[in-house]
């Protein structure tokens, strides 16, 4: 809205071309979204514990988790807020991937919100039917496929980039890139929820890998750099920098309430749609892969998951009772259990997160 309004103004005052350029936009948004949770955050927390909506532990839990419960959770609503207003503000409402992104963020927030009510109206951590929440986000999810194959313009578009291999890719056709495009999408979506367990633990790793992402949009918008660097060139896709700023910025806002002892959780309407609009701009810019590399922790957090319930429930039908791999799954509890303090796995695994997301900007350089 702001830079339709500067770009119409550019016609007559030469001054206002500056807002063309997708950097500057690109630190007003992240200072939008910014200021939005800063100026709003403790009135939001605070109408959030009027309406009592409170968190719910698992009874299962650590024991130093209780004196969680009751913290006011729905706490993504203020990111989603943020990077929407941010985003709208700040962006060229006629790019077609920044309504892709408009429409991931918001039915996905709306999945999770569903969610979170229905965990604050059962008073417990279930929600709603994991059927339920799957079959939402693979509608979605398709969806998305969908819109982005019938609209892609060039065979790259729809292949599968091998990162440091220098022009090495795999068509995939419809099939292949809807079930890809699944696969990222929903993955990604639950791997942060999964991941959400401890104070700052999710947020900080997303934001540090959508600001990556948001390097190879903007590289990937531009032909000149998409051709040096040798990485698929996708007309458009550079305007994505306004979102991942944006995101960024409500994440770095919504850290700062987050933060060890958490005033507030971002709950399922948070981490789902976080996880989506990674996954999305991941399938965009062509870098599925990457995104695995940089989302190393979300991807060993779902997969301690994945392990600890198949092997319980093998072991039960074997031996007529349960085993476990780790003492406690998804893998942050596991080291809780071990003797490590939340601030200390929360700050190791944002540490391990900048390395990944380093090696994976390396690969712009390494083919």
């Amino acid at each position: 809205m702001l830079y339709e309004f500067f770009k119409w103004l550019s016609i007559d005052y030469s001054m206002f071309n500056v807002f063309n350029y997708l950097s500057l936009r690109a630190v007003l948004a992240v200072i939008t979204a910014l200021s939005i949770s800063f100026l709003f955050g403790g009135w939001y927390i605070k109408k959030l514990g009027e309406y009592s909506f409170g968190q719910y532990v698992r009874a299962n839990g650590p024991i130093t988790h209780i004196e969680k419960m009751g913290t006011p959770t729905m706490g993504g609503g203020l990111i989603l807020i943020s990077i929407l207003l941010s985003t709208l503000l700040w962006s060229d409402l006629t790019n077609k991937y920044i309504w892709l992104m408009i429409y991931v963020t918001t039915a996905f927030g709306l999945i999770g919100l569903v969610d979170d009510y229905s965990k604050i109206k059962h008073k417990n951590s279930d929600g709603m039917s994991a059927l339920t929440k799957y079959t939402l986000q693979s509608v979605v999810a398709i969806s998305i496929a969908i819109y982005l194959f019938l609209n892609a313009n060039t065979v790259q578009e729809t292949s599968l980039l091998i990162p440091f291999f220098k022009d090495l890719s795999l068509p995939l056709g419809f099939i292949g890139f809807t079930l890809l495009t699944y696969l990222v999408v929903v993955g990604s979506s639950n791997a942060v929820n999964l991941t959400d367990g401890l104070d700052g633990l999710a947020i900080m790793p997303a934001v540090m890998i959508i600001s990556a992402l948001g390097i190879f949009a903007y590289l990937g918008g531009n032909v000149i750099f998409s051709n040096y660097l040798d990485i698929p060139y996708i007309n458009g896709a550079g305007e994505l920098v306004i979102y991942c700023a944006a995101l960024a910025g409500a994440g770095l806002g919504f850290l700062w309430f987050n933060a060890y002892p958490a005033e507030v959780f971002m709950g399922d309407l948070g981490s789902l749609s976080i996880g989506a609009a990674m996954g999305t701009i991941a399938v965009i810019v062509r870098q599925e892969m990457i995104l695995l590399i940089m989302a190393g922790v979300f991807v060993i957090e779902t997969v301690s998951v994945m392990l600890q319930v198949a092997y319980f429930r093998y072991t039960k039908k074997k031996y007529g009772k349960g085993r476990r791999i780790f003492l406690m799954a998804p893998l942050h509890h596991h080291f809780e259990k071990k003797g490590w303090k939340e601030t200390q796995v929360v700050v190791r695994f944002w540490i391990i997160t900048m390395m990944l997301v380093l090696i994976g900007l390396a690969s712009l350089k390494i083919r």
